[in-house]
């Protein structure tokens, strides 16, 4: 699942660097000042090449501003919290990632030299300043003039007392139109569903509304110009959300009020499938790459596939998933976040003294472990791991399709389909179709390995196979 944009909540790594602008003389002394500009460089994961760049400025008040981006991850604008220069060495930490760089400056100031360590590992890291930053090209993202309306609503959460924010498209023409709800994936999401630099939802939307329906899309609750809580929220609130923008478009004069149905992504489409287990008045819901399994085994299976995309050994891979196992064991069995967490500290403390003789090899240090613990006990996470998809697809007696890209490695398909059509033939739901589309990833883009990593560099933002197959099935819905 997705919603937590640093892969998984726990596996992508973010990246931090520091360097001097290229020109500066040798004999110059080494300030701060000295530093503006963005700088890049290439992180060595196992088999993954991943780029990054660091931005340094100062604001009208003089004061430091250090930034840095993963754009290979889609992670932009990331703060850090220290930076130190020391003669001709930089220290640049950002404990909000757990993370820190430290590299020594080449004569000439042309280049640094060093290492960045994060998640207890150790990785060679030099950084130069590129001739120009590198952007990548997203051919299907719409652009004005469009065919059709844009309103920005605002959506009441009664029960939670705040106020989604959204935009509704609706066709050129006045009428009635039948319209979909977009529900985003894992982790902080604004109503594009905005991640790895592309927009799917944006891209969805639009396609959508050019076939004729009206699509309705929100930021998460907490998220731009949404109000309410992220921090504290789990998948059944979120499905609250869900609840609260179909009762928003029951009463909107342009909306046939017996055509409403969600589309959801990954976790999106756990909430809808929960939304509908609710209601008998959701007439359709359509889940893309939705997890069938509980959180736990995804998880487990997300990161044994991912791990080998990226070059582990099997022995690593074990390794790993012994520690998850125990993990997510304590967490099930304390619900005291105290408790729970001094036991973990415990496994990943042992974790450290079995990978000592091993040079590349770091430990933790105490803001990442702090870090990793507060996301391990967080709301989110303690309900994503028990949470059984299956328990809410059983009671969804309205029609459903869940589509899935065979080479989706967060959710994987042949596990999560199956159990999607199990829930659904055990709660006698008969108006389903269940399609695995070749060669997709999880965001149904056309995929070489189906790794994370291939997100960003990826100029496709939705392969247009699963736009038409979307748009075709929603086409039956009318009738």
């Amino acid at each position: 699942m997705n919603r937590n944009k640093l892969s998984g909540r726990l596996r992508l790594i973010l990246l931090i660097a520091l360097v001097l602008p290229a020109g500066m003389q040798a004999q110059e002394p080494l300030s701060m000042k000295n530093l503006t500009g963005t700088w890049s460089g290439s992180l060595k994961v196992k088999s993954l090449q991943l780029r990054l760049d660091m931005n340094i400025s100062y604001n009208e008040t003089d004061s430091l501003i250090v930034t840095f981006d993963s754009p290979d991850q889609g992670i932009l604008d990331l703060p850090t919290d220290k930076v130190e220069l020391i003669e001709d060495s930089i220290v640049v930490s950002a404990q909000g990632i757990g993370g820190k760089f430290v590299g020594k400056i080449s004569k000439g100031a042309s280049s640094i030299k060093g290492l960045w360590q994060q998640g207890g590992m150790s990785y060679p890291l030099i950084l130069q300043r590129p001739e120009k930053k590198v952007t990548y090209n997203r051919p299907q993202e719409p652009k004005p003039p469009f065919p059709y309306r844009i309103e920005e609503v605002t959506i009441p959460n009664v029960a939670g007392g705040f106020e989604l924010a959204g935009t509704l498209t609706l066709p050129e023409k006045t009428g009635r139109y039948p319209v979909a709800i977009l529900l985003t994936g894992s982790g902080p999401q604004n109503r594009d569903e905005e991640l790895f630099g592309h927009k799917p939802f944006l891209v969805l939307a639009d396609y959508l509304t050019r076939q004729g329906f009206a699509v309705l899309r929100y930021d998460d609750r907490g998220v731009a110009k949404s109000k309410g809580d992220f921090k504290t929220a789990t998948t059944p609130d979120f499905a609250d959300d869900a609840e609260a923008a179909l009762v928003f478009l029951k009463k909107h004069p342009e909306i046939d009020s017996t055509k409403i149905g969600f589309i959801g992504h990954s976790e999106g489409g756990v909430i809808a499938s929960i939304a509908a287990s609710r209601r008998i008045d959701v007439a359709f819901i359509l889940l893309m790459a939705c997890p069938g399994l509980t959180g736990e085994q995804i998880l487990l299976l997300q990161s044994a596939l991912i791990s080998a995309s990226e070059g582990a050994d099997e022995k690593s891979i074990k390794m790993n998933d012994k520690l998850s196992k125990d993990i997510y064991l304590v967490l099930k069995k304390n619900s005291d976040n105290i408790k729970a967490g001094d036991k973990i500290r415990l496994l990943l403390a042992a974790s450290d003294k079995k990978n000592a003789k091993d040079t590349s090899y770091h430990p933790m240090s105490e803001p990442e472990l702090t870090a990793r613990i507060e996301s391990l006990t967080s709301p989110w996470f303690r309900c994503i791991l028990t949470i059984n998809p299956e328990q809410y697809l059983s009671k969804v007696t309205c029609p459903l399709l869940a589509i899935n890209g065979s080479m989706d490695l967060q959710v994987p398909p042949k596990e999560n389909l199956e159990a999607i059509e199990k829930a659904l033939i055990f709660g006698g739901n008969s108006s389903y179709r269940i399609e695995e589309l070749s060669g997709l990833n999880h965001l149904f883009q056309t995929a070489t390995t189906g790794s994370p990593a291939e997100y960003a560099r990826n100029e496709e933002t939705i392969t247009p196979a699963a736009l038409e197959l979307m748009g075709k099935w929603l086409e039956e819905q009318k009738k």
